[in-house]
């Protein structure tokens, strides 16, 4: 048995460790809920570019939305453990928040590289869709969200629409009109008359700007809660050892 001033030096350590750990389980678990809240937002604004830049689109925003919901259930884990005191389910914390480091690593490089892709990938086939547009099928109902939410008409400008076969039976499409009352079928066939109805500037450099901006917000609190995991990991480990090693010293 150790010295009782050994013991009386170890309580209050131990003591300011669960102290700082119920704290940080506390942030963790509204980290949990930013998290989960951040990975909603991006699959909805980014839902419809993603589906038109690669058929292969980031895994980013699923990601923040799975680990943010298990952060939700862990940080009430880890209080849960912490307050208990016990050294197996601290370990048990620690190796948690050791995968969801990895995991928000994960989810931040992806977001991170795949912004840089998007020039690459998304100019072909938003041309393929204008190609084939027809005002009905997914990817136009895309195209003309795009084109009226961003204010654009067609890859780089309006004039795009002149080679398509949508153009040679209705003219450019009406999500290009600034106000649809204006836009009458003689009008939209006539390119002309059109450039004074219609959105004359491409939507190819304001979505990948939109994209590229968007991914890189979540990649960006993706990398800075990743790192915040390391405190967590850091007070776990030291909180299970300060008890495991009180534990001895009082047998």
């Amino acid at each position: 048995m150790s010295p009782p001033s050994r013991r009386l030096q170890t309580k209050p350590v131990i003591t300011c460790l669960k102290t700082f750990l119920i704290s940080y389980s506390l942030i963790f678990w509204f980290t949990g809920m930013f998290l989960l809240a951040v990975g909603v937002w991006g699959k909805v604004n980014l839902e419809g570019y993603l589906s038109l830049a690669s058929k292969e689109s980031t895994n980013a925003p699923y990601v923040l939305i799975g680990t943010g919901a298990i952060i939700v259930i862990f940080g009430l884990f880890g209080c849960f453990a912490t307050c208990r005191g016990s050294p197996w389910m601290l370990k048990l914390y620690a190796m948690f928040l050791t995968v969801v480091f990895l995991a928000e690593l994960v989810a931040g490089v992806s977001g991170f590289i795949f912004r840089h892709e998007i020039k690459a990938n998304f100019g072909s086939v938003y041309e393929n869709a204008m190609k084939y547009y027809n005002n009905t099928d997914s990817s136009s109902n895309m195209i003309n969200n795009i084109q009226m939410t961003l204010h654009c008409c067609g890859m780089k400008n309006y004039t795009d629409w002149n080679g398509t076969l949508y153009f040679k039976e209705k003219g450019i499409p009406a999500s290009c009109c600034k106000d649809s009352t204006n836009c009458q079928p003689e009008i939209l066939k006539d390119l002309d008359k059109a450039k004074n109805e219609v959105y004359t500037t491409g939507c190819f450099l304001l979505v990948t700007s939109v994209m590229e901006a968007k991914l890189g917000i979540i990649a960006g609190i993706s990398f800075g809660i990743a790192f915040f995991q390391l405190i967590g990991i850091f007070l776990a480990c030291c909180l299970s050892r300060y008890i495991t090693n009180n534990q001895y010293e009082m047998v």
